[in-house]
């Protein structure tokens, strides 16, 4: 049995590394208790386990509990986990709060290794990175896991309209770079893969969703889920093969066939928004008619009186889809669903199934920022308290 446990040993020990991990790039920790594990035989394999204890990995931390809990919530949707008990806690390091993505692992080091390197392999972890705890560290996690999960799954009495402009620019700043990290292209690493947006990158956006929200009266949350559902964000060309037909080529157009005075002219989509082409001239013509005062608008949004379709800003594209969405909005009288589904499908047929998805983003953003920001305002106002009661004590 000694030899079995030396030799478990040394493959794990030689299996040791460092990885890359876009949540959250760390090295790989093993710690294994004291003592011998218990080596069973079941169908002509080994079982390596530790008696009253349970096998725990670590598939991610944070320092952000927001993050850490679109994250948790994340990977509580994958199929791969659907069977599994994935659990958030909290640890005070240097005093301040650390989160952790713990996973429930198979009660075999074997099994449980295994489990982890396929989860690497799909890049939801960065490495080998388990421990064996004891049942009551376990049902600590647990209580914690039920704590996150009741915080915020607790009413939203706010809307993200109500928040002050710099609390909210900061949640959907997270919000921002949770769903460009988490999208489906950038782990499969096939294809145009985008890069998910840094914190820079997703503070400016943020910062210009709520500047074109607030000019054109726009609910914020469903900003957000046209962005989500377009492109989660990112700045990466889409509907590269779309083309459409047209009377006569505009400036600009590549042509691709011509025929009884009818040009067929490249109609791709652009950016974060995925606004098409000829949408881009129909936004424009819009804004060259708009009576609002664009010095409202900080600089970088204003577009600029001539459009040059190869060569739009990222900036001036948040704008353009602004005015279309508000567009929309104004020729539905204010149906939502109806607005959102022509966004994507054109005014002649509504895509309600995208208007659906989008609004399930929409509602999902709302209800995490808000609860996020109640739970942030109780946690201040703890503070406050204590601070208080320490000073009269002294």
């Amino acid at each position: 049995m000694r030899i079995v446990w030396i030799a478990l040993a040394l493959v794990i020990s030689g299996a040791a590394g460092v990885f890359g991990f876009i949540y959250w790039p760390r090295q790989m920790r093993i710690t294994l208790p004291s003592g011998m594990p218990e080596v069973l035989a079941e169908d002509s394999a080994p079982v390596i386990s530790f008696p009253n204890r349970a096998l725990v990995g670590q598939l991610a931390k944070f320092d952000d509990d927001l993050f850490a809990y679109l994250m948790f919530d994340h990977y509580r949707s994958l199929g791969v986990l659907s069977d599994k008990q994935v659990m958030l806690t909290s640890r005070e390091q240097n005093g301040r709060p650390v989160y952790y993505i713990l996973l429930r692992l198979p009660n075999d080091t074997l099994e449980g290794a295994a489990l982890l390197e396929n989860l690497q392999a799909s890049g939801l972890t960065a490495a080998l990175d388990y421990n064996w705890v004891a049942e009551s560290e376990m049902v600590r996690d647990l209580k914690q896991t039920r704590l996150f999960l009741d915080a915020y799954a607790g009413p939203v009495n706010q809307s993200l309209d109500d928040l002050h402009p710099d609390e909210l620019k900061n949640y959907l700043r997270r919000f921002i770079r949770f769903k460009s990290m988490t999208d489906p292209r950038v782990r499969s690493g096939e294809g145009l893969v985008p890069s998910p947006l840094t914190r820079t990158q997703a503070t400016r956006l943020a910062a210009d969703i709520i500047a074109v929200s607030k000019f054109y009266d726009i609910p914020i949350d469903l900003f957000l889920g046209v962005g989500a559902m377009e492109n989660d964000y990112m700045n990466v060309p889409g509907d590269l093969d779309h083309a459409i037909w047209k009377r006569r080529p505009d400036p600009g157009d590549i042509v691709l066939e011509r025929k009884r005075r009818r040009v067929l002219v490249v109609d791709y989509a652009s950016g974060v928004w995925q606004i098409t082409r000829h949408s881009l001239r129909y936004a424009h013509s819009l804004y060259l008619h708009d009576k609002r005062d664009y010095s409202e608008l900080p600089e970088r949004l204003r577009p600029p009186k001539r459009l040059d379709v190869n060569d739009v800003a990222p900036e001036t594209l948040t704008t353009y889809a602004g005015l279309l969405l508000r567009d929309l909005l104004d020729r539905f009288q204010g149906d939502v669903a109806k607005a959102v589904g022509a966004y994507n499908g054109g005014v002649r047929n509504p895509n309600l199934k995208y208007a659906a998805g989008v609004e399930i983003v929409a509602s999902y953003a709302r209800r995490v920022i808000a609860r996020a920001a109640a739970l942030n305002r109780v946690a201040v106002s703890k503070v406050q308290f204590e601070d208080e009661t320490d000073g009269e004590k002294e």
